[in-house]
């Protein structure tokens, strides 16, 4: 078989490492607070989170811990609110702020830049770091006019000892801590650190009927595409009043519909190429240089084993929910409700091999209808040297397997630090949070080994679910959500 890294790669050994924004006992969760996407940068110093509240927040790697550390730690840097909440007035719809996907862009000067979407409106944020100076106040006395106060700071300037008032005291000086300061530190400001903010530069919006579900950026650092249901469509960075539809699916008559577009992501070496998936199964793969409407695949691959007999829940758990491309340019990572699939671009009938995720609870697929809980969407994500897979599962279960013969009963993690657990409150009430996100409550641990500590896969919580992960490109740095908290393992 061939693969991404060979098949010579062994089981990785995973440990926690950090947790931003774990609950405490009793604590009870809002729904805006609920991390909706994760996503490391190409350099893997940076990482950004999104939640269902519509913000953002941003960590970079610790640059003053030990450097003998073999996996990289991350702080809080910044956050800032992406999307509010709106209301279409023409379709009678409130949009949710909800955060879909983010992307990170080419960093230009020293600036960060990232695409966040909600379902109708896309955003591109500029985070620049900044000098923050805080402006020294004059203690000035209340029998002191104006005239006499700028006297004083003149004499001060030049560093005579004159009274400047009638009672022979002189004017002072104090910093922010009352303490006085001498006529040769007298100035207009001080530094007191660096800070981040962030500033929307465009606003990409009125392009899609329906709800966006992938955004992916070009390997040109120029374009990036947008995907809902029905429509792909490709934008250039610069232009936020224009796009091109470049994937059509939508039938003449809608009772033909038999089938959605579910994820949406670009070749990484080849700008011309893509991929999407669809609610059936499919992964489609589109090359830009044939026409302008990409109406036809280049490549269709469908898994030719489970054309056989059918049943009512056969196409629902097809759907795929996640692609990505493997480093290597040939490799697709597929993730739908069951299983977990690795397809070669030249096997368009099979993929090379399918990781049983969910096998386990076929049995239970009544239930999992009657609860919608059959309709939730994994993320997947792939090493950055191709050689391992991981995606989430029930119970705050991660999943990651090996790339190579007899590695298909993986590795099982649970992503919680303690054995407290506390099922999220849902609440009508839309409460905003303070400025400093919950996520700025870190954690640190290291050599806590977590991998396959007693965990019994068969007895899920569907009510504990981890759907979205990311991993570091660099190294094997795991980041995943449950609820409101972000955990990391490496290994």
């Amino acid at each position: 078989m061939s693969s991404p890294a060979g098949s010579s790669s062994s089981p990785l050994h995973w440990q926690f490492s950090q947790v931003f924004g774990e609950r405490s006992p009793g604590e009870e969760v809002e729904n805006i607070d609920i991390i909706s996407a994760i996503e490391f940068d190409k350099s893997g110093d940076y990482l950004a989170v999104g939640d269902r509240g519509g913000r953002v927040v941003i960590f970079e790697t610790e640059t003053g811990k030990d450097v003998t550390s073999k996996h990289p730690e991350y702080r809080y840097k910044t956050e800032f609110q992406s999307h509010e909440p709106e209301f279409d007035y023409l379709k009678s719809i409130e949009i949710e702020e909800k955060i879909n996907k983010m992307k990170w862009c080419t960093t230009l000067n020293g600036s960060l830049f990232i695409l966040s979407t909600n379902d109708k409106t896309i955003k591109l944020w500029k985070v620049k770091e900044r000098k923050v100076k805080k402006v020294k106040e004059m203690d000035r006395s209340p029998h002191v006019s104006s005239e006499s106060s700028l006297l004083s700071e003149s004499s001060f300037v030049r560093g005579e000892s004159k009274s400047s008032v009638s009672n022979g005291h002189l004017l002072e000086w104090i910093d922010n801590k009352g303490a006085n300061i001498s006529p040769s530190n007298v100035g207009y400001g001080q530094n007191i650190g660096d800070a981040a903010f962030a500033r929307c530069r465009k606003m990409y919006a009125h392009a899609h009927d329906y709800n966006i579900n992938s955004v992916s950026v070009n390997s040109d650092g120029e374009t990036f595409i947008s995907a809902d249901d029905l429509r792909i469509n490709l934008w250039n960075l610069e232009v936020s009043d224009q796009c091109f539809n470049i994937i059509d699916m939508k039938p003449s008559n809608m009772d033909d519909l038999t089938e959605v577009i579910t994820s949406a992501e670009f070749h990484l070496l080849h700008c011309n190429l893509l991929a999407y998936s669809s609610s059936r199964g499919f992964i489609r793969l589109a090359d830009m240089r044939q026409s302008a409407l990409c109406d036809r695949s280049a490549i269709l691959l469908q898994d030719a084993d489970h054309r056989g007999q059918k049943t009512f829940f056969t196409e629902i758990v097809a759907s795929i929910s996640n692609v990505k491309f493997a480093a290597d340019g040939r490799h697709i990572l597929s993730r739908d409700y069951m299983n977990l699939k690795l397809w070669d671009m030249r096997m368009s009938t099979s993929p090379v091999v399918t990781y049983k995720v969910h096998e386990h609870l076929n049995p239970k697929l009544c239930d999992l209808y009657n609860n919608d809980a059959i309709f939730d969407k994994f993320d997947c994500c792939i090493s950055g040297d191709g050689s391992h897979f991981a995606t989430g599962s029930y119970s705050n279960h991660m999943r990651i397997f090996r790339n190579g013969v007899g590695s298909e009963e993986g590795t099982t993690v649970e992503a919680r630090r303690n054995s407290y657990r506390k099922q999220p409150q849902k609440t009508a009430s839309r409460p905003r949070r303070s400025s400093l996100s919950n996520l700025t409550r870190g954690f640190y641990q290291q050599g806590n080994d977590v991998s396959d500590t007693g965990i019994n896969e068969f007895s899920c919580d569907f009510d504990s679910k981890l759907l979205h992960l990311a991993w570091h490109p660099k190294t094997n740095l795991i980041a995943c959500s449950t609820g409101n908290s972000l955990f990391m393992y490496y290994a």
